[in-house]
């Protein structure tokens, strides 16, 4: 198979490959989670890590508690619930410490998650389940309304019958005996409807977990001699999001640190940037145009920012100037991505792709 030097292009089978190295993933056939993936690559010395922590709430959770709680979970659910493989999960939760954790436990156990805005109408969430067919429900007792009766029912996980689940087993010695296939649906969610009505996207495990290894066979190629220290996330969008399901498992994976905003205030942001010392946040262009034009910046210790992923819409090339000028110790990366790439996003690597637009994808 000959594939064209300069544009990576294989006349043969019409289709574009990358040029980079490529990146090793676990043999496709394989049975792995995403779960069991990401759990795989965690160190030893990341158990003390905070993982996920809530400011407004003070609630936090350390690797060690959060892989508690995610064997528990899922042998709870398994136990009292009785998933099947591919069953579906319809998600509609606010921002909370549990939602990360019930998106890996149903990961693990081969479930389908769809989450879903809580704020959509009845009938945006009408025409998501009838494309997504779930057999249980996740909610809080504040979206639990929305929802019609469902084979399985609606669990609350604001209820103190939730929260047991989260502990019931979690000094049991073994967890569930689930065979899960790459190749089975991950995650169904929903595309913004810009060409008509909203649409379900499926994304299977390989997908997630090609990605997840993409992350990081990418920062190996940026930093070979550079050992990546774990980073501290900023977390503003809502984990119904494609980028924001998928960053809070690949932060997981990478032993990092996310704090979570249940709502978003330009100030509070400010004070946990210094407060919990963050080096990474996603942003959207308005946001950046705040920072530089806003004097409160002045205020704090911004110094430990390292890194803005940018997306949602072009970033002028005046604001991202004025941004350097203001802030020159951060970078500024632009992803360009889709619902349907999983939360994949494009990104220059080198001074040879800087002057040329490349694409990334995930294999399915």
């Amino acid at each position: 198979m000959a594939i064209d030097p300069r544009s990576g292009f294989c006349q043969e089978t019409k289709t574009f490959h990358s040029l980079r190295p490529p990146t090793p993933f676990p043999p496709p056939h394989q049975p792995l989670s995403t779960t069991q993936f990401v759990l795989s690559l965690l160190h030893s010395s990341t158990i003390t890590t905070t993982y996920l922590t809530i400011p407004s709430t003070a609630q936090s959770l350390t690797y060690s508690q959060a892989i508690d709680q995610i064997y528990s979970l899922s042998s709870s659910l398994k136990n009292h619930y009785k998933f099947k493989n591919n069953d579906v999960a319809f998600i509609l939760c606010p921002p909370s410490i549990h939602v990360p954790i019930l998106y890996l436990s149903l990961l693990f156990l081969g479930v389908t998650i769809s989450p879903a805005n809580p704020l959509s109408s009845d009938s945006e969430l009408a025409l998501q389940i009838q494309l997504c067919k779930p057999k249980v429900a996740f909610a809080t007792s504040q979206t639990a309304h929305k929802l019609p009766s469902l084979p399985l029912g609606t669990i609350l996980i604001d209820s103190p019958e939730f929260n047991s689940l989260l502990t019931h087993s979690k000094h049991q010695t073994t967890h569930p005996q689930v065979e899960v296939s790459q190749s089975d649906v991950a995650a169904i969610l929903y595309s913004s409807g810009t060409t008509g009505r909203v649409k379900g996207v499926a994304l299977t495990h390989r997908n997630l977990i090609a990605l997840i290894s993409g992350f990081r066979h990418s920062k190996a190629v940026l930093d070979p001699n550079q050992p990546e220290l774990p980073p501290v996330s900023l977390f503003i969008l809502p984990l119904f999001h494609v980028f924001g399901f998928f960053m809070s498992i690949n932060m997981f994976s990478r032993g990092g640190t996310l704090v979570l905003m249940e709502r978003f205030e330009f100030v509070h942001m400010l004070k946990y940037v210094e407060r919990y010392r963050i080096t990474y946040m996603p942003v959207s262009p308005p946001l950046i145009v705040a920072f530089v034009k806003e004097d409160l910046t002045k205020k704090y210790d911004l110094s430990s920012l390292k890194t803005l992923g940018c997306g949602g819409a072009p970033l002028g090339k005046e604001v991202a100037d004025a941004f350097k000028e203001k802030f020159p110790h951060v970078e500024i990366v632009q992803g360009y991505g889709l619902t349907e790439t999983g939360g994949g996003a494009t990104r220059t690597i080198g001074p040879e792709e800087s002057s040329q637009l490349s694409f990334c994808w995930s294999p399915i």
